[in-house]
Parts: C-alpha cells; structure tokens; sequence
C-alpha cells in the first residue's frame, strides 16, 4: 500500500505541474492530499492512521509536536537563508539603475572590433552581471532589449545572437553570489548529516567497530564555500562562452562580423569605460572578497552588496546633475578611513582603555556616521526618483516569498517521499546499479538534466538535492565533498534555463525580442551553449581540484585554519613531509646531528634527558616515515586486485542484510497476526519471509569461499602500514616536545630574574616581622608568581615551603627563611645555566626546531606555514578512495 500511495503523490504531483497549478502549492499540496488518503485509508482499513506509512506518519508527527514548519526543517543556527533577499535585492536594485544598461554598451564599444566582438561583449557584461546581480530574467531582459537589436543591425546570426544572450544570462546561477548556490548549501547541509550518519552506520556494519574515525566522515560546506567552490567553474564557462564565439567568428565572419568603433578612443572614452567599469568590479570585489579573506559571512557579504548597490543606484540615477557623486564619495572615505583605522588601532570598543584607544575609536565613529549619512542620502535619492527603492523593495519580497514558499512546500513533499518509503526506493534503486558510484552519479546528473526540461531550479534543487545528495556523499569509494556535488549540481542546474520547452531564459528572451526572430531561431541557438555547459560539467565532474581548491585554500591560510594535528589532514600532511624527506632528507639528517652535538651537561637532568629523547625520536621519524610509505604502496599494489572483490563482496552482505531486515519485518508482522481469522494471511507472510531468508542463504554462499583468508591478509599489510605511521606520528610529536619545551623556559628568563626582587624583600620581611602569620597572603601571592615562570617548578615549591611554614599553629622563623634562601639559591642557579644556554645553546636549538617542525614534528605546530598549507590544500582537493576501510 506504500508504494500505491507513493505512486499517487508522484502522479498529483506531475498532474499538478503540468496543468499549470503554481509550484509553490503543488507541492505541498499534492503531499497533503496523499497524506490525507493515506491516513484515512489506514484508520478505515486497519484501525490505524498510521498503518501505511514506513517511515512515521500523522499521528507521529503530531504527537511529537511537529506542526511548526520552520521549527521542522530549518535549525535556528543554519541562517544561510537570509542572504538570499539581500542578494536580490543587490540584483534588483542594480537592475533599475540602468547601470547593467552602462555596462552592456561600454562593453559593445570596447569589444566590437574584435572578431565576434559584440558576442564576447555580451558574455563579459554576462559574466559581471552574474557576479552582481545574479537575478537571470533582469540579466536577460537587459540584455535583450540593449545587446539583440545591435547584433541584428550588424548582421550577427539570429541563432547566435539569441543564443549567447540567453546563456550569458544564465551565468548568474553559478557564478557567485548566487541563489541557487546558497540554496543547494542549505540543502546540502541536511544531506551532509544523513549522509555521515549513513557512512557511520556502514562503517560499522562492515568492520564490526563502534566508532568510525574521523578522517573518514563526510565533509560538509557552507554558502561562502559554495562560492568559492564555484568560482572557478564559472570562470570556466565564460571562457568556454567566449572561445566558442570566437571561433564560430573566425569560421564564420559573415555570422559574427567585427563592429568598427566610430568615436574617438581618448581620455574621456577611457574615462568613461573606467567609470563604468570600477564600481560593478568593486562591489564584486567588496562582495567575494569579503568572504574568501573571511572578513564576512555570507549574510554579512551580502548586506554589503545591498548598501553598495543603494549608493551606485544613488549617483547612477542622478547623472549628469550637479552632487550627483557626493553620497559615493562620502561612501568611499568613509570605508577608507575605516580601513586606516582598523590597521593603526584596535577597534575593540571593550578594551578602550587609553588615550590612543579613544582616538582611534573616534576616528571610526565619525566614518561610520559618515557612512550611513551616504547610506541615507543614497537611499532618499533611490525613494524620491521614479519611485525606486519602493519598486525594488517589492520585487525583492515578491521573489524572496516565491524561494521560500517554494523551500517550505519542498520541504512537505520531501517528508512525505520519506514517509512512504520512496527515499528507501531510490536508494535501492540506486545501489543495485552495476558500476558503483558513477553510475549512481551519472543517473542523477541525467535526472537532473531531464528534469530542468520541464521544472525551475529551484525545484529542482529542493526535491532532488535532499533524496539522491546523502546517497551520493555517503558512498565511501569516491568520498566526494558536498561542495564539489553541489557546484556539480548547480552547473547541470543551470542548463535549465535553457533546456525547450520551459527553458525560462528563452521565455525571457522571447518577451523582448523583435518579430523577425523566430522561436526556433532560440532553440538552435542554445544547443551550442548547452552542449557547452555539459562540456564544463565533464571537465569539473573529472577534474575535482578546480572546485575543491580554492575552499581548502582559503580554509586552512586563514586565521582560523585547522592545526596540523587535525586528523582529516594526516594523509596529506605525511605526503608533504616525505616529499621533503626525500627532497633534503641528508640536510635534516645533519641538522639532527648538529643539534646531538650541542652541550647538554650544564641544563636540568630532566631537561637534558628530554632533548636528547627528542633527538632520537628525530631520526626514527626520519626512518618510519618512508618505511611505512613502503608499506603503502605493498598496500596499494595489493589492493589493485583485493578492492574487487571487496566491492562484490559488500554489495552480497548488504543485499543479506537488507533481505534480512525484510524479513524480520515480515515476521513482527506476521507475529501481531494473532487472531485465527488472519492464520492464512499469517501463513503468507511466513512464507514470504522463509523465502526472503532462503535468498539470503543463497547469497551467502556466493561469498569466496578463501574471503576469510584473503580478508586477514589484506588487512595484515594495512595493519603494517598503521603501526608504522602511527609510530611515527608518535616519534614525530617527541621530536619537538622536549625542545619546544626548553625555548618556553628561556624565553621566561625574564620574568624569573624579575623574583630575585620579591624574594629578597620576603625573606627581609620574614627575619624581620613579629606577626608571620600577617605575611601568609604575600606569600601566596609570591608563590603564584613563581608558579607563572616556566620551568621555575623548584622556586615555586621552595616557596611554597615558606608558606606552609607561615600558617602553621607555631610558625618556626628560621624554618621559613630558609626555605625562601633556597628560593633565591634555586633561582639564582636557574639564571645562570638559562644565560649559559641562550648564548651557547639557543641559536642551535633554533634551527633544529624550525628544521623539525616544517617536517616530521609539524603536528606540534600551532598554525601551519603557508607553504605547507597550500600543498595540503592541494592534495586534500582531490577525491580519496576509503572503500578498503569499509
């Protein structure tokens, strides 16, 4: 009954969309009906509402208090969501401005004598648009009524004309800031979850241990790693864009000739490019660059853009009058005057605390207050000329209501997908695919491809995303990153609007253009581009760092990047320390051995001991690691013919548990069943279940007889290689302890010889007073200071001594001083070997822990160097195999 009631939300659904019904209430609408059919059927039929529902049901799903949507299916800290009425209205405002209009015919000036000029022109001002406004039917529109009737009158080919206009407007939906990027990240923040869960729950299944450890979890992203992710791609196909216009140019000039400039290119043409030009690119600059130096979240980026887009609406409306720049200029030395500010001065409003500190303070008040006076200005302008802001402020809520309404209505239609099994369906589906993951992903990407024939992305991105994305991102033989998935998704997303016969950019297109092109003079246009869209798919779909890169840059150079230790970053942090073991293994060999050579005799037995100890956990390091990089590759040589038949192997157990659990299921069924009545529908189910059993039994022997045998020896090499890797991790971690350790203690010699001071005047105090017992709080005050100092564990216990002696019932004087003269006789002898070490020991200790620590002690790092950063962002932007962990 499930599955009758699954096929029927599947069918309303369909129905629903086809027949025009708005797909913000299509969707829910056609899972509340379901839902209502079912529940009814099951309190009419069993005596229970919920008795045709796997997963929950109404009664569940009230019980348990679910009735507030956004309480449901949005967590209060995932804000990813607000950004997206920011953005559009960014978009908008832009729009209304005419400053897409500005840029469009500076762009046909400047490009036009080129080959296909007016072409690449449009994919330019495409490509900036995309990164501004992001809003496909303005770009579109703009484009169309601007850029059409100028490639017509140049004898440009309708179909490329049509064409490219119509794809340079899509660029919006990957190129960032983008809707449908910050969407994807908000649904692929749940599937991210489910999928770790998922990965978990095999992890365990597979190897019989309880926890999974962490290197093998799923990554998730964000909506700033979206963008960053898919900056590149989208570069990708503008470059695709233009060298194909280009090249069509060259084949065929007569279809995109060259267009001759007639004005004069002098200071004021240039004058007038840059003037066109600046303000759009730094406002992208503002916008992105916000988020990669991780000056901004997402949400903060994009008021950013909605304040830069008020004040270049501001003067844009008003060009050509008298105080028309003002706003912009007060704008612009407002935000430079806080730069200054924020790099002489600490603008930590609670820490102001000296003259200096109210200065700078000052200074960035006053830019703030100038800033929102621009702000203001710019938006009284935007209010009072045609009515803007109010015009824009509408289409802004109008969209962001249809999005969310849309996201809520997706969300209802998922639930009840879910509660009728079809997320099981799908996954089943998915999985008995031969070809593992590919096939899954490439069967995904198909339906995706065919869906935006007929569907939006953004339904698309809500219905889709959050069945078949843990699915996907759980599977540990490609282990692939969400924000990879999801700028794969977003491209194929993007052809949507260009796919017949819904494509909405042709619709768009359609509205403005003039009678003579004809609609399939559209359609044969857009093929190209769309073959080119799916190219750029192929290319990022094979070619993984173009998207995982850049994320992983900016992550792990950033303030707040993962130490070394991290250990989703050991595999390749072991890969850059080899390749400089192997680069200069000889010269960190000699600086080990320089640093042996340092006298030792002079320091603290414990210390002494420690650096010696670190000296040879060095070398060991030294040895283990490319021993067990030896071991890796046994490993890898063995598992080119053991990752067979583990697959086969795994794909037979999972098929027995899954028949299993059928089974069992069954039979609770067949168990309830306990009225004689029901003993022939009883005996169906047993039988049912013996037969799933018996197929499972089935299974079971075509498991490899050897597979025990073959298991453990396969296991026995990676085993080999843990030990060793772990051994030097161990080793690695010892060889910068100890030194670490002393630089901590020397770089304290300071604040040891500041006790000298406190200790004499104690000492004087305690010879001298007649109350010792008056002393006890001096003393603890002293002893602490001492505990502060490193290494001065002896002073401070010595102390401490004094301080006993004081409190008790009978405080002995003597007892007392002699203890703080150890102190000073402590303290005294700590000061000399420290002098003695920072001249003879410190300068060659220095430059073995610099030599270590870019090595094999770099797990003891707090923060990693830049060079060593950026080759780990390089080796973790590619996808690794973990399918021999499961």
């Amino acid at each position: 009954m499930e599955l009758l009631f699954l096929a029927l939300l599947v069918v309303i659904m369909a129905f629903a969309l086809g027949s025009g019904f708005p797909v913000a209430f299509a969707l829910p609408g056609a899972a509340i009906v379901t839902i209502g059919l079912a529940a009814a059927a099951g309190w009419l039929f069993a005596g229970d509402a919920d008795s045709f529902f796997i997963d929950g049901g109404p009664v569940e799903w009230l019980s348990a208090g679910v009735i507030n949507l956004r309480g449901v299916y949005w967590e209060v800290e995932r804000d990813t969501l607000i950004a997206i009425p920011l953005f559009i209205f960014m978009g908008i405002m832009l729009q209304r401005s005419k400053i897409a209009e500005d840029l469009l015919e500076t762009m046909a000036q400047l490009f036009g004598p080129v080959p296909g000029g007016l072409g690449i022109s449009v994919v330019f001002v495409g490509a900036l648009l995309a990164a501004t406004t992001g809003i496909v039917g303005a770009t579109v529109v703009a484009m169309g009524l601007i850029s059409l009737p100028a490639m017509l009158r140049n004898n440009y080919s309708k179909p490329l004309a049509t064409g490219t206009i119509a794809a340079s407007g899509t660029l919006g939906q990957i190129i960032p800031p983008s809707i449908v990027l910050i969407i994807l990240a908000d649904q692929l923040a749940s599937a991210t979850d489910q999928a770790s869960a998922a990965r978990k729950a095999l992890h365990k299944a597979s190897t019989g241990e309880l926890s999974m450890p962490s290197e093998y979890d799923v990554s998730g992203t964000s909506a700033g790693e979206m963008f960053l992710g898919a900056f590149v791609p989208g570069l990708l196909l503008v470059a695709l864009y233009m060298l194909y216009i280009l090249l069509f140019a060259l084949a065929r000039p007569k279809l995109a000739p060259p267009v001759p400039f007639d004005g004069a290119r002098n200071a004021r043409f240039w004058g007038r490019v840059t003037l066109t030009l600046v303000p759009p690119l730094a406002l992208i600059f503002l916008v992105l660059g916000s988020i990669i130096g991780g000056v901004a979240t997402v949400n903060q980026a994009g008021a950013i853009g909605a304040a830069g887009a008020m004040i270049m609406a501001g003067y844009r409306l008003k060009e050509g009058e008298s105080l028309a720049y003002v706003p912009a200029i007060i704008g612009l030395a407002a935000i430079a005057t806080l730069f200054v500010t924020a790099t002489q001065f600490d603008l930590n409003i609670r820490s102001v605390d000296t003259a200096q500190d109210r200065i700078g303070m000052t200074i960035a008040l006053v830019a703030v207050a100038a800033l929102l006076v621009s702000l203001i200005w710019s938006g009284l302008r935007t209010l009072r000329i045609d009515d803007t802001l109010r015009g824009v402020m509408m289409e802004t809520a109008k969209t962001t209501s249809l999005v969310f309404i849309i996201l809520l209505g997706a969300a209802v239609l998922t639930a009840a997908f879910r509660a009728f099994g079809g997320e099981e369906i799908v996954k089943g589906f998915l999985e008995s695919l031969p070809g593992g993951f590919w096939t899954q992903f490439v069967i995904v990407m198909l339906v995706i491809f065919i869906l935006g024939f007929f569907l939006d992305f953004i339904e698309i991105a809500v219905v889709v995303v959050p069945i078949t994305a843990p699915i996907l991102l759980a599977d540990p033989g490609a282990n692939i990153t969400a924000v990879w998935l999801g700028v794969m998704i977003g491209l194929n997303i993007q052809t949507s609007f260009l796919t017949p016969p819904f494509g909405f950019a042709l619709f768009y297109l359609r509205g403005v253009a003039p009678r003579e092109v004809k609609t399939t003079d559209m359609y044969k246009g857009v093929i190209a581009f769309i073959g080119l869209q799916l190219s750029a798919l192929v290319i990022v779909g094979l070619v993984p760092p173009l998207v995982n890169y850049l994320p992983n840059r900016v992550n792990l150079t950033a303030e707040t990047a993962p130490p070394p230790r991290n250990p989703q970053l050991q595999r390749c942090l072991e890969d850059y320390v080899l390749a400089e073991i192997e680069a200069a293994g000889p010269a960190i060999g000699g600086t080990v051995a320089a640093a042996r050579r340092l006298e030792l005799s002079y320091l603290p037995e414990d210390l002494a001991e420690g650096l010696t100890e670190s000296f040879d956990a060095a070398e060991t390091a030294l040895r283990l690691l490319p021993e067990a990089a030896e071991a890796g590759r046994a490993k890898d040589a063995a598992a080119e013919a053991f990752r067979p038949v583990l697959r086969a192997v795994r794909r037979l157990e999972r098929d027995i548990r899954r028949l299993e659990e059928e089974a069992d299921e069954i039979e609770l069924r067949a168990g309830r069943m306990r009225d004689e009545s029901l003993a022939e529908a009883r005996a169906e189910l047993e039988t049912e279940a013996a037969a799933l059993r018996a197929e499972a039994e089935a299974l079971r022997a075509e498991i490899p007889a050897d597979w025990d045998e073959t298991f453990a020896a396969f296991r026995e090499l990676e085993s080999a290689e843990t030990a060793l890797l772990r051994d030097y991790r161990r080793a690695g971690d010892a060889s910068a302890e100890a030194p670490a350790e002393l630089r901590a203690v020397l770089a304290s010699t300071d604040a040891l010889r500041a006790l000298e001071a406190p200790l004499r005047d104690m000492l004087e105090q305690v010879r001298s007073a007649t109350d010792l017992a008056a002393l006890e709080d001096a003393v603890t005050e002293l002893r602490s200071a001492a505990g502060d100092v490193e290494g001065a564990r002896e002073v401070r216990s010595a102390v401490n001594d004094a301080r006993r002696t004081i409190r008790d019932d009978a405080p002995d004087r003597a007892v007392a001083a002699a203890a703080l003269e150890e102190a000073l006789a402590l303290q005294a002898a700590q000061i000399a070997w420290r002098e003695r070490a920072e001249r003879e020991l410190l300068p060659g200790l220095e430059t073995y822990v610099t030599e270590i620590t870019q090595t094999v002690g770099a797990r003891q790092l707090e923060r990693m160097p830049r060079a060593m950063a950026l080759s780990i962002a390089a080796c973790e932007s590619n996808h690794r195999d973990l399918s021999l962990h499961f």
